[in-house]
């Protein structure tokens, strides 16, 4: 799993010309699952992008996370964070889960923020998204559970 978290003052998801999810302050999480992960996995990287602090305290330090700045979550699914691009010039997307148990974990996932008591607004999965953001810092963190849960 990759997540790539752009801290934001606000965030929208639009399809249609509707939108789906709207925050202010909080994060912008481009969320990409692989064919290997399984909700433990997915549970372990929610806990950890969740405590996260990478908001600044009264010292402009990073320091507070989102539940000290009452932040929110816009959740975006985005499977071509898993991209390889090690062979030629056409970024190959294998390992990039797809279907129903793509759309089970990505739902899993959001479910986890809400249960550790965080607002989550959501893109459609596999719709053409388009994301309006204005960065915070700008500040983006990219957390890659291979690397995370070693």
């Amino acid at each position: 799993m990759k997540l790539v978290i752009q801290r934001v003052k606000e965030a929208s998801c639009t399809v249609d010309n509707k939108i789906t999810g709207r925050i202010d302050q909080g994060f912008l999480v481009l969320v990409g699952i692989d064919v290997n992960d399984d909700k433990e996995v997915i549970l372990k990287m929610a806990n950890k992008m969740s405590k996260l602090r990478i908001f600044d305290d009264e010292n402009h330090k990073m320091n507070l996370s989102l539940y000290d700045v009452n932040g929110s979550v816009l959740s975006i699914s985005q499977f071509t964070l898993l991209a390889d691009c090690s062979k030629g010039n056409r970024p190959s997307f294998i390992n990039a889960l797809n279907g129903e148990r793509a759309i089970d974990l990505y739902n899993y996932f959001n479910d986890c923020l809400k249960e550790l008591g965080l607002i989550v607004e959501t893109g459609i999965f596999g719709a053409d998204m388009k994301i309006a953001l204005i960065n915070d810092g700008p500040v983006t963190i990219v957390l890659d559970s291979k690397e995370i849960l070693k």
